[in-house]
């Protein structure tokens, strides 16, 4: 995914020093061709760690002056908003009815703002101490078009995020064990990954003669051979799949003996193939 500058508070006020006066109202926008609905991955992005998530219904839409929008991506323009809150949807902090913030909204194929006045829109963003009703989104596009179908999409999300246990950011590979077994093709590699947090996560492999492989992952101290991966669009898979390396790192410690580091990156790269690709819209 992409790393964005923060939209930082400081530069905000006062807002309206920032906008095009008159010119770019919402009035004047024109309506563009519904967005794809965004992936997993893409929601996962923005709610991970992400302090407030809202729903509020956008009030008014003025284009930031293009030289006063430093970083934004070309096809993509930014714009002040005022919004009215609707509900909290993520985060226990108290809000305001009435919010203001800035945005980055991709221009449609005539150049212009997308309609957006009256919509009910999703936020991921952070309060600004001190400044009542403003809030800093997490990324400059951390903003999407709601409906009820991504309502419950979040919810079930953050419910996956705020539960005891869930799973935490996965950091890279730590180590990696092969123990090949008495039989031909028969032998068990367990892969120690390293967590922000610093909890424990692990992935076992296990090979039988004349069978499938066996794949379990564990975000605790409990490592079962019988629990599978994690299926897609989950929480689980979104740490694993989306953010292990595509190769087994060479930094890892791995067992000494060739035939066993070579075991070790072949269930790795099995594991890789089991878990899928990590699609995302946003960019």
């Amino acid at each position: 995914m992409p790393k964005y500058r923060p939209l930082l508070a400081a530069a905000l006020p006062p807002l309206m020093a920032l906008l095009v006066a008159g010119t770019a109202q919402a009035d004047s926008q024109a309506a563009a061709p519904a967005a794809p609905a965004p992936d997993y991955a893409d929601l996962a992005d923005l709610a991970d760690s992400t302090p407030l998530v809202i729903r509020a219904q956008v009030r008014k839409v003025i284009a930031v002056e293009p030289a006063r929008a430093r970083g934004a991506r070309a096809g993509w323009a930014r714009a002040f908003v005022e919004a009215r809150t609707e509900a909290l949807i993520g985060g226990n902090r108290a809000i305001g009815e009435q919010l203001r913030y800035l945005v980055d909204l991709k221009l449609d194929a005539k150049g212009k703002l997308p309609a957006l006045k009256k919509k009910s829109v999703a936020l991921f963003a952070r309060a600004v101490d001190g400044r009542p009703g403003e809030l800093q989104l997490v990324a400059p596009d951390a903003q999407l078009v709601w409906d009820p179908a991504l309502d419950a999409r979040l919810r079930a999300l953050l419910a996956e995020f705020y539960a005891p246990g869930a799973p935490q950011k996965i950091t890279g590979v730590r180590e990696a064990l092969h123990v090949p077994g008495t039989l031909a093709g028969q032998g068990e590699t367990q892969l120690f990954l390293s967590t922000a947090s610093g909890d424990p996560a692990a992935i076992t492999v296990t090979r039988a003669p004349g069978a499938a492989p066996r794949f379990s992952a564990s975000f605790s101290e409990v490592v079962s051979d019988s629990a599978g991966l994690p299926a897609p669009d989950t929480l689980a898979w979104y740490r694993l799949a989306c953010f292990l390396p595509p190769q087994l790192p060479a930094s890892a410690n791995i067992g000494a003996s060739d035939a066993d580091r070579a075991a070790a990156a072949a269930d790795y790269r099995a594991v890789i193939g089991q878990l899928g690709p990590c699609p995302r819209q946003r960019r």
